[in-house]
């Protein structure tokens, strides 16, 4: 098979099995329905190809005499209703409360149509009824279940009351019993085999729907802390612009004292306190400004390599020119909305890094950013000791520290809080060489002039 005919083979199998049936989901809902549909879809596919070799081995093999082209037909409409359902989970419109039951039901018919052509009642392969009622008890609300069981028990008095007997040529009765017998056996079979099947993969969405619910309460939790900080902050903001204004001025006072003109010692520790309390002060007045920034929804435009060289600027300036290493390949200049949470972020980042590299020592970070298809990736190093496999483990949770100090880990859990909102991710790692590496990663679409904030 030539690669073209290989691709075009793999895409054309890819959407009769339904692949990716889920990723038009309008919720968790209906991304389940969809899965469930999809189930019945592959069962369906199964069912066609079993008849075909079933009804050509008896037809062809045991001597009965089988009506081809009626069940044929049976056959064709079902690949055609496949079709149709894998047409329909193609559409962005939520599947709704009928569908499921009306495929079922559908698949109902179909089967007690080939039922009646090739023996009716007395076809030993009528067990098959029962996987129809119990797929139906498991993937539809009680009252479609019911109507389901109704369905199939009318069906099955129509088999009884219009029976139509199978012609079989050269065999006798003992022979024909024990050929019901084996029939029923594999009936029983298929029906055992298909049910745990498919039930098990049904009950497989289902665990994946509670885990995703679970994944978007937890995550409401965390917005909810990360609320209630972002109060707290506002708050404290407020409360400490008083008292670090009155600091300023007594230390401003204190410097034109004659005792402290004449000692340049004490001259050069007052002005390193007034140079913190200048700090603590921008770092209140930048808390405020973002909160206004979020409330009142204004942006500002620049590029996505001016804003990270000001992001790195603006670390320096703060941190005292501390020791960083800061690389980038960014050279077409992309229009970006200059975001400050997502400032505030790698300046957490930073922090970490500088802080676990002092622990060994080296009081060094570096800094690598890109773009890799249509992604900002951004990576921190530190030299220092690296996570342990607990923090790596609960990376991004809440009050996750090596630091050992109380309230520790809310600057990781906020970065990851931060870039998901972004539609991103963050991620960490140990390095071989000692120190370890965290990786922000989020698309450019989120930073672009006119995409949603979060």
């Amino acid at each position: 098979m030539t690669p073209t005919a290989s691709i075009v083979f793999s895409g054309v199998a890819g959407w009769l099995s339904g692949a990716r049936a889920a990723d038009n989901a309008s919720g968790p809902a209906d991304a389940i329905a969809r899965q469930n549909m999809l189930q019945l879809i592959h069962l369906r596919w199964i069912a066609v190809l079993g008849q075909v070799l079933t009804i050509l081995a008896v037809h062809f093999s045991l001597g009965f005499k089988l009506p081809l082209a009626p069940m044929m037909l049976v056959l064709i409409g079902l690949v055609v209703l496949n079709l149709c359902s894998l047409l329909r989970l193609k559409r962005a419109t939520p599947l709704g409360r009928y569908d499921l039951c009306l495929a079922l039901a559908l698949d109902t018919l179909a089967l007690t149509a080939q039922l009646y052509l090739s023996g009716g009642a007395t076809n030993p392969f009528t067990t098959l009824y029962l996987l129809h009622v119990i797929l139906g008890a498991v993937l539809l609300e009680a009252w479609a279940t019911w109507a389901i069981v109704a369905l199939t028990s009318f069906c099955f008095i129509l088999l009884v009351a219009f029976n139509r007997p199978i012609v079989a040529t050269g065999l006798s009765d003992q022979a024909f019993f024990d050929m019901f017998l084996m029939g029923m056996l594999v009936g029983i079979v298929l029906d055992a085999v298909l049910l745990v099947t498919f039930v098990d993969r049904i009950n497989a969405n289902l665990r994946r729907h509670d885990a995703r619910l679970a994944e978007l309460r937890q995550r409401a939790a965390e917005e909810t802390h990360i609320v209630r900080m972002g109060l707290l902050a506002s708050g404290a903001a407020h409360e400490l612009g008083t008292p670090l204004a009155t600091l300023d001025v007594i230390l401003g006072d204190w410097r034109r004292m004659p005792i402290f003109a004449d000692q340049p010692d004490l001259l050069q520790e007052l002005e390193d306190m007034r140079g913190e309390v200048q700090r603590c002060k921008t770092i209140v007045t930048g808390v405020l400004q973002s909160a206004g920034e979020a409330r009142g929804g204004e942006v500002r435009a620049s590029t996505l390599r001016a804003f990270l060289d000001e992001v790195v600027a603006d670390w320096r300036a703060t941190r005292g020119g501390e020791a960083l290493t800061y690389e980038t390949d960014l050279i077409a200049p992309t229009p970006i909305v200059a975001e400050s949470t997502l400032k505030q972020v790698i300046h957490n980042v930073l922090d970490n890094a500088l802080d676990a590299s002092r622990q060994a020592g080296s009081g060094g970070a570096r800094l690598w950013a890109g773009v890799r298809e249509n992604r900002l990736l951004i990576e921190v190093e530190d030299d220092g000791p690296g996570f342990t496999d607990e923090t790596l483990e609960n990376f991004g949770k809440p009050y996750n520290s090596t630091k050992g100090r109380a309230g520790g880990g809310l600057g990781l859990f906020l970065v990851v809080n931060v870039l998901r909102k972004l539609g991103g991710r963050a991620s960490a790692e140990n390095l071989a060489e000692g120190g370890a590496r965290v990786v922000l990663d989020l698309p450019l679409s989120s930073l672009e002039i006119g995409a949603p904030r979060g």
